[in-house]
């Protein structure tokens, strides 16, 4: 019963650690410019409205 209760008992522990560092990877500050995704990416200086306004506008000329 004791070989038990151990392996719960780490089990538990083990999801509360996954859980914490899940929580803590979301709120922490990454000290980097971008979107909130976490990628590492630059999405929100990569988005070209003006560009894209452009490319609508060519497609819609072309039918």
């Amino acid at each position: 019963m004791d070989t038990q209760l151990l392996i719960i008992f780490a089990l538990f522990a083990a999801a509360l650690f996954y859980l914490g560092r899940r929580v803590w990877q979301t709120f922490a500050a990454k000290g980097q410019a971008g979107c909130a995704k976490g990628c590492g990416g630059a999405c929100g200086a990569a988005f070209d409205v003006e560009a894209m306004q452009r490319t609508i506008e060519a497609r819609a000329a072309a039918r």
